[in-house]
C-alpha cells in the first residue's frame, strides 16, 4: 500500500530481523532521496521524526509493528486472503492481482515483482 505494508514471514528471531529489514530500507529509500536531492522528502522524514530519536536525521518507518503468529493453515489462509484483498478494498483494482505489489500475482503462477514462497 502506499503507507503501509503486510507480510507473512518466518524467523527464528522475527523482532530482530524486522528491526533489520526496517534499518536496511530505511537507509537505502534516505540515501537514494539524498542521493536525488529529494529535499521535499526529506524535509517530511525529518519532520516526523522522533523527537528523542537523536541518532539520526530522519525517520522513515514508524516504530513498532503487529506480529501475529499464525497457528494453523487456515489463519494462513484467512492473512493471505486479507493481504491479497487490501488494495481492492482500497479501490486499486477490480482483482487482488491487479495491485502491482501484491504477491496474488504468484499464486497462479504469474510472475510478480519479487520472488514470493507459495508453497505451504
Amino acid at each position: 500500500m502506499e503507507n503501509h505494508l503486510h507480510c507473512i514471514l518466518q524467523s527464528l528471531d522475527l523482532e530482530k530481523q524486522v528491526k533489520n529489514w526496517k534499518s536496511y530500507t530505511a537507509r537505502q529509500v534516505i540515501d537514494y532521496l539524498r542521493a536525488r536531492n529529494s529535499t521535499q522528502l526529506l524535509a517530511k522524514l525529518a519532520y516526523y521524526k522522533k523527537g528523542y530519536k537523536t541518532d539520526r536525521e530522519y525517520q522513515l518507518w514508524e516504530e513498532g509493528s503487529h506480529p501475529q503468529w499464525i497457528q494453523n493453515e487456515a489463519m494462513l489462509v484467512e492473512k493471505l486472503e486479507y493481504i491479497h484483498n487490501n488494495p481492492v478494498k482500497r479501490g486499486y483494482g477490480d482483482q487482488p492481482e491487479h495491485w502491482r505489489y501484491s504477491s496474488a500475482r504468484n499464486y497462479p503462477g504469474r510472475a510478480g515483482l519479487i520472488p514470493v514462497y507459495t508453497e505451504w
